[in-house]
Formats: C-alpha cells, sequence, structure tokens
C-alpha cells in the first residue's frame, strides 16, 4: 500500500480529533464526515446507561444527533489523542483518548481513557466512527453517585 494513502488517513484522523480536543463547533466536526448516507456513530455499551450509547445513530442526521445528546450530557477538558494506529488497506485508523469529562446536570466529573475506531471512505472522510468509553463512570456520575463510590 502507497505511504501517501497512509499518511492522508492519519492527517483525517487527527484533523478529525483535533476539532473534538479544540471544542470547534457541530458543523465543523459533521464536515469531517463522508457525503455517504451510509455513515454511523456508535458507542459501544449498554444504552440503558445513558442516551447516546449502545445505539446506533445512521446518517447526517444521526451522527448530528448522536453529538448533540453528547453534548447535552458531558462537558469535557484536557482532551489528547496518541498512539495512532493505521491500517491503509483497510482505510481504518484507531486512537486513543484522554480527557476529564463531567456529567452536566450533576457536575461530577471523572478522568478518562478512551478509544476510537474510524473507518475512512475513498475521499478520506469518516464513513464509521465508533466509541469505547467508561460507560460505568458516566452512569455513576448521570446519578450523582460517582463521588460516593469513589469514596469523597
Amino acid at each position: 500500500m502507497p505511504h501517501h494513502k497512509r499518511a492522508q488517513l492519519l492527517e483525517a484522523a487527527t484533523a478529525f480529533c483535533t476539532s473534538f480536543a479544540e471544542k470547534k463547533p457541530l458543523d465543523e466536526i459533521l464536515d469531517h464526515f463522508s457525503a455517504s448516507p451510509d455513515i454511523l456513530a456508535y458507542e459501544h455499551r449498554l444504552s440503558q446507561l445513558a442516551p447516546f450509547l449502545g445505539r446506533e445513530f445512521r446518517g447526517r442526521a444521526g451522527v448530528q444527533m448522536y453529538f448533540e445528546k453528547v453534548s447535552s450530557c458531558l462537558d469535557y477538558e484536557d482532551m489528547r489523542f496518541a498512539d495512532y494506529v493505521v491500517d491503509a488497506m483497510e482505510s481504518r485508523v484507531a486512537v486513543r483518548g484522554t480527557a476529564r469529562f463531567t456529567w452536566v446536570a450533576t457536575g461530577e466529573s471523572w478522568d478518562e481513557v478512551f478509544a476510537y475506531a474510524l473507518v475512512f471512505d475513498e475521499g478520506c472522510r469518516v464513513l464509521r466512527y465508533e466509541i469505547w468509553a467508561d460507560s460505568g463512570a458516566a452512569y455513576l456520575a448521570s446519578q450523582g453517585r460517582l463521588r460516593e463510590v469513589r469514596g469523597e
């Protein structure tokens, strides 16, 4: 596989992740997605734990709804990304992120390590965005119980 495709995928993934870290407007984040009607955002875990977990958000309207649901529940700071792994043959990138998240309604916060798996189209636009994160901390924070569980 040509080196330039790997470089293009890494550049696209880095730009996508940087848009989050810098808290860019939603329209700017959505610009990183493919024009395909088959785009997908999916955050793994039980759907009962948070309104953005465990369900597929498809198409541009669905992906926008995913980000709106997340931002209505969570705020974050100090988001950083590292350890990008590029599979140029499959047009995939995996990346590890860290941030301090706060459940908006309760004000409870936690430090988290999370992972993204990104699949890109031929134009290096995101087709599939999957997230693995600490749903337990998010759930406890949503219930106002995270501090109690941590013994604070």
